[in-house]
């Protein structure tokens, strides 16, 4: 896995914290860098990938662990 600069934990969070929380994170991060999200929400890679894309931020990673769902987004 990739290299990241931030770690957010949104395990146990509902639809749209998980969101909410990245938003946050990403507006006082530098552009290039990279956040990895930890979400438990089922609906978290359908909501992060429209994220991405409404944001234009880049979506690096997305895969499934455990019934976890991890993500590697870049700032733009």
């Amino acid at each position: 896995m990739m290299e990241f600069d931030i770690d957010l934990d949104a395990r146990q969070l509902a639809c749209p914290l998980p969101i909410l929380r990245a938003k946050k994170a990403l507006s006082q991060m530098a552009s290039g860098q990279v956040i990895r999200i930890v979400a438990t929400d089922r609906g978290a890679p359908r909501d992060f990938e429209e994220f991405c894309r409404q944001t234009g931020n880049a979506l690096l990673y997305s895969a499934a662990q455990d019934g976890e769902f991890v993500f590697l987004i870049r700032r733009r």
